[in-house]
């Protein structure tokens, strides 16, 4: 199998931890594409109508799309357990807010990074951040005991969208406030699968 993915992508990132966590890098290779919503790369949109990564192509079906819909093709693949039937909901749960963070925050690199200047809205930055900064300070004050324990897959997407807001929102200064999530990430983020997907 292949997996079309670019480096910076917090979704694309959760896929590629995951099969660090769960060995499965000898199955699934990793193809780089270069992509964007105003230029969507010829492999990306025949894998994906939308030309969003991360893609997963595979011998014996269609390609699949959507980071969510390839963790959990994954896991089921390698026997994993990063969804447990004992908390499957709050995983699910904690899983779509940490992507929710990831959709936000890309979508302010969008607007800086793909608008004219003229046309940026700092209205629309500040409500995504909103949305963002809303999402991480519920999961310090509400789920944190989600992040405990055995590896499950709400784990690594957290992890990957605080490091996207890391790596592309740096100045928003996320910790301040969130003392008990931040060290948690620091302590995550030190994995070998965090280490080895760094962009």
């Amino acid at each position: 199998m292949k997996l079309l993915m670019s480096p910076p992508s917090p979704f694309a990132r959760k896929v590629r931890v995951l099969l660090r966590e769960v060995d499965l890098l000898d199955r699934v290779a990793e193809q780089q594409v270069s992509t964007s919503p105003l230029n969507s790369a010829p492999d990306a949109l025949a894998a994906n109508p939308l030309g969003k990564i991360p893609a997963l192509l595979r011998d014996d079906g269609p390609a699949l799309y959507d980071s969510r819909v390839i963790t959990r093709y994954l896991n089921d693949l390698a026997g994993a357990k990063l969804y447990p039937d004992s908390s499957l909901y709050e995983v699910l749960t904690l899983e779509a807010t940490a992507d929710a963070i990831m959709e936000a925050t890309v979508a302010m690199t969008y607007e800086v990074r793909l608008r004219p200047e003229a046309q940026q809205s700092d209205d629309w930055i500040q409500a995504q951040w909103a949305k963002a900064a809303r999402a991480i300070a519920a999961i310090d004050a509400r789920w944190m005991s989600h992040l405990h324990g055995p590896l499950n897959m709400a784990q690594i997407a957290v992890s990957c969208a605080l490091a996207y807001v890391d790596l592309r929102h740096g100045d928003r200064d996320w910790r301040d406030g969130n003392d008990a999530l931040a060290a948690w990430q620091a302590t995550y983020e030190a994995r070998d699968a965090m280490q080895a997907t760094k962009p």
